[in-house]
């Protein structure tokens, strides 16, 4: 079988029920067709998840997929992604990820690592030369995931790069993240899906090289890449870190507020990267292969060093109402700990402190802008005492309990929290929140950018907000695919011709922009397929009834609505763009260019 540049044509198959493992082959028409990352992953899901399976069955299959870019010199490009069906939502799931484990784990001869089966007993699975193998994580088991990265690398020696779970992992809480080099793939509960296989632990150890077809053309493009990497586009990630758009976004009515009943926080100053850098002082990091640098360390009260970024402290901050730093900082600290994904962490506990004043929950201590609260809700999710077994389960599933119409302001669609952008201010994102296969996120639609641009009105949306979301959700499916940092597109003119020119100089195909438009289309649409495959109805192309029920006034003296008739007709503007039928099902000769074809042969 022909492999082509930066590819090793295969993906190895763990069973870690007896550590028995199995060579998968990759199919060269495979590889052009999904790229790698979110796109061979779904691939991957569609060809070994067997319908219907439970996410946290011994069956369901979790997959670390690698890219061809990765392990060449181009910056950012030290990444993976980590793709399961979510036990939070049920639907495909991709969380991606920057570390030095992408390049060991891609360098032990593999396209993707798949791990499927439970073990009988806490382990760590572990892949090189030697092949894969388990090894007893008594030690580790119930540490926090760097504490347990830490231990292993030096039980089993610092060339062994390790990405692991933390307690809430282990207890299969559905938002439980992965986490390596300090770094987390955090959406969608991931790391439950590998706690319920009863592994704490993935270790790998680079076995050998791959090569590009076309060194210099990689070398070249890696010179000219990271000379645009440090331009105006990546200089906010550099000097303030995500951050940064905590007061732009408060500024503009669009940072939500105590579970989106607000748009502003008028406490959102002592939250600000620009006060905090000087009150708290700022350390910078960079991920594996990175020349951004958009990582900010900032002193916690206890001296230890605390990252933070815009959706943490949004999730943590202003959606509970918190406003102390010192609060923010100890529940992001308590977050990684235990391994859970802030911004579902946040939007939970900021829907049960709402459904606590409004009497639906016997908790008087759970209320708006209380640090201690906060903070005492998140170790009982890490503990599973007094209301942590509810709030663990999220806010879709929670609100199912409690009803007394809780639902109605649960900040979720498809069962995933709702990320730091307010839709009914940001009409574009709005629709892309609603439609994206793996619910509300930022990182796969970043429509808002388009409401930003200043070329839209970003309160009345319609076709162009069609077009954006669109356009938006098909740049993040290949930039997640080859894969490259979100941080570094707008260094890109002409996106999609150029990441051709990328993925061509590395693999030897003769790949144009066209072709990655329709590679785009393809992923997308495959996330869909499966989706439809494990359940998907049209109505959970949708968001929370209360942004589309209550106004917001803004700044300028406006109303902002986002009415249930605007956002219908998006969602159909939506559907027709993507060649899909009225309940969003996409035609049957459609699917043939899906290459599905091979699952199963």
């Amino acid at each position: 079988m022909r492999v082509p540049g930066g590819y090793f044509g295969r993906a190895l198959v763990v069973d870690v029920t007896d550590g028995t493992a199995e060579l998968l082959p990759l199919p060269e028409p495979v590889l052009r067709a999904y790229v790698g990352g979110a796109g061979l992953g779904t691939w991957l899901l569609h060809r070994l998840a067997p319908a219907g399976a439970d996410p946290l069955s011994a069956e369901a299959p979790l997959a670390f997929v690698f890219s061809p870019l990765v392990g060449t010199p181009l910056t950012t490009s030290a990444k993976f992604a980590v793709v399961a069906k979510s036990p939070l939502t049920g639907m495909v799931n991709d969380a991606l990820a920057s570390s030095h484990f992408a390049i060991a784990g891609k360098l032990t001869g593999h396209d993707a690592i798949v791990v499927r089966g439970r073990s009988p007993r806490p382990s760590v699975l572990l892949v090189d030369a030697d092949g894969a193998r388990l090894v007893d994580a008594g030690p580790e088991w119930g540490l926090p995931a760097a504490e347990a990265e830490r231990r292993l690398r030096e039980r089993l020696g610092r060339a062994w790069r390790v990405a692991s779970i933390g307690p809430a992992g282990e207890r299969r809480v559905p938002y439980a993240t992965v986490s390596h080099d300090g770094r987390h793939a955090g959406r969608g509960g991931l790391g439950a899906v590998l706690g319920a296989k009863n592994v704490k632990a993935v270790a790998v150890r680079a076995a050998t090289k791959v090569a590009s077809a076309h060194p210099q053309a990689v070398l070249d493009a890696a010179r000219d890449l990271r000379a645009r990497s440090f331009g105006p586009a990546t200089a906010k990630y550099r000097e303030l870190g995500t951050l940064a758009n905590l007061l732009a976004f408060n500024a503009i009515s669009t940072l939500p507020t105590r579970n989106f009943t607000a748009a502003t926080f008028a406490e959102a100053p002592r939250l600000a990267a620009e006060d905090l850098a000087e009150l708290r002082g700022v350390a910078r990091n960079s991920c594996a292969s990175c020349t951004i640098g958009c990582e900010h360390i900032y002193a916690a009260k206890d001296g230890k060093g605390v990252r933070v970024e815009y959706e943490n402290v949004f999730a943590l901050g202003p959606m509970c109402g918190v406003s102390d730093p010192d609060d923010v900082f100890a529940a992001s600290a308590r977050c990684d700990e235990l391994g859970l994904d802030t911004i579902s962490a946040g939007g939970t506990i900021a829907w049960a402190m709402e459904c606590a004043e409004r009497g639906l929950l016997d908790a008087p201590w759970l209320r708006f802008g209380d640090g201690a609260a906060l903070l005492r809700a998140l170790d009982e999710i890490g503990s599973g005492e007094g209301l942590g077994g509810l709030l663990a389960l999220g806010s879709r599933r929670a609100a199912e309990i409690v009803g007394g119409g809780s639902a109605a302001f649960a900040p979720h669609v498809k069962g995933l929290e709702l990320p730091g952008y307010e839709p009914r201010t940001l009409h574009a994102m709005a629709l892309g929140l609603a439609v994206n296969a793996r619910g509300a996120d930022h990182n796969r639609s970043g429509a808002y950018e388009a409401d930003l641009s200043g070329t839209l009105d970003r309160l009345a949306g319609g076709r162009a907000h069609v077009d954006a979301a669109v356009e938006t959700e098909d740049r993040a499916a290949v930039m997640d695919s080859l894969i490259l940092c979100k941080f570094l597109r707008g260094v890109f003119t002409e996106p999609f011709s150029e990441w051709a020119s990328l993925l061509s100089a590395v693999t030897g195909w003769d790949v144009d922009g066209t072709e990655l438009r329709r590679t785009a289309r393809r992923i997308v649409l495959a996330k869909r397929m499966f989706n439809l495959r494990e359940g998907w109805k049209p109505a959970d192309d949708w968001l929370p009834e209360r942004l589309l029920t209550q106004t917001l006034e803004v700044g300028s003296g406006r109303t902002a609505a986002l009415t249930p008739e605007r956002l219908r007709a998006m969602v159909d503007g939506y559907y027709a763009a993507r060649g899909l039928d009225a309940d969003g099902r996409p035609p049957e000769a459609a699917l043939e260019d899906l290459r599905l074809e091979f699952v199963g042969g």
